[in-house]
């Protein structure tokens, strides 16, 4: 009888076993206080022992071969990723490609060569998941003329819309053969394998501890000198209009030690700038250190609340983010997406005293009326959110902010949407991400509030919000003029291989001419600009002068 059949008739004892252990320890709390069960057998030990005496001398337990887990090669087959929505879901496929290359996997950048297409998808607003529809309609039609002597062409859709639709996308969208949520990547090869017989694989469970800290990613773009790296996963805040915590689970965050040995790789590979993700980054706990570093029971900055139980112990974000910015101090350190909440002074010490921690922070603000941040549940007012910015400005000279608006949520009158464009102006922010709510399933909006701005109020009111960015933008660009900033380049613009783009500090894009720079401070040789230098242009009406190599 073959390990495969034999695992299976096991199955069934050990769920017995199980059970009348849990029997056995509900009568005696103390016994069960004392039983490890991460020491306990594990499946290998019931495969070897599931054998007959006089064949279980020749299996290495150590080396047992899982078939239904393992055997799932790729085979060379091409996969096309299509990705939609935030950064994470950037790093998300970077984490997916290094699974699937490990598993022998071969990426293409031509869906027309691909065997298998994955579609990395966002369901944080409804735009979002209408443009992931109507490419799945244009996907059904490759398939269908996919030429017969080639193997089926499998579509997978992974991410958030995978975890809030996966009734629908099975249902209604009869194209698609692999449906994985955020906490299942592990999983596709065996998913991937499934669906070779036309079986439609489906794993959208979510996880309290998955965090694929032991995932290398591996980056889509080579050429690139910005990466991204994942601190933490999912998000216990609850604000009422967003649907992240039911897509993507609990808050959990990644060992220091995980995400340092990460960095550090990158910064060996000549990466210069590291972005710094999570839903709500700045509020990062390692508790696996917990024994080694207790901290203050709250991250939470003066005037702000929050709907759940703050952690305790643990190292916090201004211990990962000094960690960070130590590896490699001309590497350039972001992070997004922070709450205001989580702003203690510490985190504005390193990044005040840090030289390469970007001076520019993501303060989402959402709306400038406190009655719908009430309603929005953020955790605080108006007058509390000015306060932060005047302090954060403070301890922190000269830093840009930037920040995300709901336009039109529930209830918001025009009173309270004018309490916005005030708040607007006050804080003059260097950018704005402006968005028009969008009811979403399964949040407390959708169960408890009224989706009752007309779209075409929302309408005209986002347009009142995008001209108010417009002059604000435009002021705060010409206090630029004359400045001399350091640029980190990116690559040839889009309007000319004669002309240079790269970002500011304030990570504000910038144009400015080719040019040569010298070998070394002594030498005469000159090389072209490169992606990856910094250099220190000057702001100017029509163009950038450039000036030195930094």
């Amino acid at each position: 009888m073959s390990i495969s059949m034999r695992v299976l008739r096991c199955m069934p004892s050990v769920v017995l076993r199980r059970n009348a252990c849990r029997r056995s320890l509900s009568s005696s709390t103390s016994l069960w206080h004392k039983v490890d069960i991460k020491n306990g057998p594990g499946l290998q030990h019931f495969i070897a022992n599931s054998v007959s005496p006089s064949t279980q001398q020749e299996i290495d337990t150590s080396e047992v071969d899982i078939p239904y887990i393992d055997n799932v090669s790729g085979d060379g087959q091409k996969v096309y990723f299509d990705v939609y929505g935030c950064q994470m879901n950037v790093n998300d496929t970077e984490v997916v490609w290094s699974i699937l290359q490990a598993k022998g996997y071969e990426k293409t950048d031509e869906v027309l060569l691909a065997d298998v297409i994955l579609v990395v998808t966002c369901a944080i607003r409804e735009g979002a998941e209408t443009k992931v529809w109507n490419q799945l309609r244009n996907y059904r039609g490759l398939k269908k003329k996919r030429n017969r002597d080639k193997p089926p062409l499998r579509i997978g859709v992974l991410g958030c819309m995978a975890e809030r639709l996966k009734e629908q996308l099975i249902e209604k969208e009869r194209s698609v053969d692999i449906v994985a949520g955020p906490d299942s990547y592990r999983d596709l090869p065996r998913l991937l394998a499934l669906s070779r017989d036309r079986h439609t694989a489906v794993n959208v469970m979510l996880s309290h501890d998955e965090t694929y800290a032991d995932v290398m990613p591996v980056r889509l773009d080579q050429n690139s000198k910005t990466a991204y790296v994942t601190i933490m996963r999912g998000c216990d805040n609850m604000c009422t209009y967003c649907i992240v915590p039911f897509t993507r689970g609990r808050e959990r965050s990644r060992p220091i030690s995980s995400i340092v040995d990460e960095i550090r790789y990158l910064s060996q590979q000549g990466i210069k700038e590291v972005t710094l993700l999570g839903q709500n980054v700045n509020s990062y706990r390692d508790l696996s250190e917990q024994q080694h570093f207790v901290a203050a029971d709250t991250n939470l900055a003066k005037g702000f609340k929050t709907v759940y139980k703050s952690k305790k112990g643990g190292r916090r974000f201004a211990d990962l983010l000094d960690r960070v910015a130590s590896i490699d101090p001309e590497m350039r350190i972001r992070f997004t997406s922070p709450h205001p909440k989580d702003f203690p002074d510490e985190v504005l010490e390193v990044i005040r005293e840090r030289a390469n921690v970007c001076k520019h922070l993501h303060l989402p603000a959402q709306s400038g009326c406190s009655s719908v941040l009430e309603r929005m549940r953020r955790g605080y007012t108006r007058e509390a959110y000015i306060d932060l910015v005047q302090h954060i400005r403070e301890m922190v000279p000269r830093v840009s902010i930037c920040s995300d608006f709901i336009c039109g949520f529930c209830g918001e009158s025009e009173e309270d949407f004018k309490e916005t464009i005030t708040l607007m102006r006050t804080v003059v922010y260097n950018w704005m991400f402006i968005f028009m709510y969008s009811l979403r399933e399964k949040t407390t909006a959708h169960r408890r509030l009224k989706d009752d701005v007309p779209d075409e109020e929302k309408r005209r009111r986002i347009e009142i919000m995008h001209q108010t960015l417009r002059m604000i933008t435009e002021q705060t660009n010409k206090t630029q003029l004359g400045t001399r900033q350091l640029i980190l380049v990116e690559g040839a613009s889009k309007r000319s291989r004669q002309v240079l783009a790269g970002r500011n500090e304030a990570n504000i894009k910038v144009n400015f001419p080719a040019g040569l720079l010298p070998m070394s401070p002594d030498s005469q040789e000159r090389r072209p600009v490169e992606p990856g230098d910094y250099v220190v242009v000057e702001v100017g009406f029509l163009s950038l002068l450039y000036l030195i190599l930094f």
